[in-house]
């Protein structure tokens, strides 16, 4: 059985994944979160969960949680401090395989109308690119997800991958569709290893995506 920690627990993703790894998988998962005894108590009584009050700012809160997992997913890219805390934690610990839930544009590209809309909305990439930077140089098994602009819809598990260095024209994906992304990578872990990854929904290459 492995063990896998979600850091960001209470994230909008995660809400999606942790039943799915429940149902799909045999994993021991540790949520992470701050106030996560008090934020998560429907998994209180789960003997496959355990509960991590804990601040990805604090390296010493990642390094006890990190100790002993397998895999680490990361809900959000996009903080340089966060980041390189993780890539430390890990390294500390031996853990060297890493998901992490970003966002598109970090390598300019997004193509045509949509990249022009995607621009104006997202504003300065400074910073999220530096945050990226920090996962791309990690030396760790890590795979990144350039998603595009998420949205809810239950039932569609929807994704397609675009390699690094194609341009990402799709607008649009399921928070479901990235759990289940998650899930699949957590059932072969080997699955996009080492890759800057685009995340689109099939057949949404449309000016903006579907929803503004």
């Amino acid at each position: 059985m492995q063990n896998v920690i979600l850091l960001g627990a209470t994230s909008n993703i995660s809400k999606y994944l942790i039943p799915m790894l429940l149902k799909e998988t045999d994993v021991h998962l540790t949520l992470f979160a701050r106030n996560a005894n008090k934020r998560l108590t429907q998994f209180n009584n789960n003997s496959r969960i355990t509960l991590f009050d804990g601040n990805w700012n604090e390296l010493k809160d990642l390094n006890q949680a990190i100790a002993g997992q397998d895999i680490v997913y990361l809900a959000t890219g996009h903080f340089v401090e966060a980041n390189q805390n993780v890539v430390q934690a890990m390294k500390q610990n031996k853990v060297s395989r890493l998901i992490v839930a970003g966002g598109l544009g970090i390598y300019d590209e997004v193509a045509g109308k949509f990249g022009q809309w995607n621009a104006r909305m997202m504003g300065n990439y400074t910073v999220i690119k530096q945050a990226a930077a920090v996962i791309d140089n990690s030396g760790l098994d890590y795979t990144f997800f350039r998603m595009t602009w998420l949205y809810n819809q239950d039932g569609n598990y929807n994704y397609q991958v675009v390699p690094q260095g194609q341009p990402m024209k799709g607008t649009q994906v399921t928070r479901q569709a990235v759990a289940k992304l998650i899930t699949d990578i957590v059932k072969q872990p080997t699955l996009y290893a080492k890759q800057s990854i685009g995340v689109v929904e099939p057949n949404t290459e449309w000016d903006k995506p579907s929803f503004y």
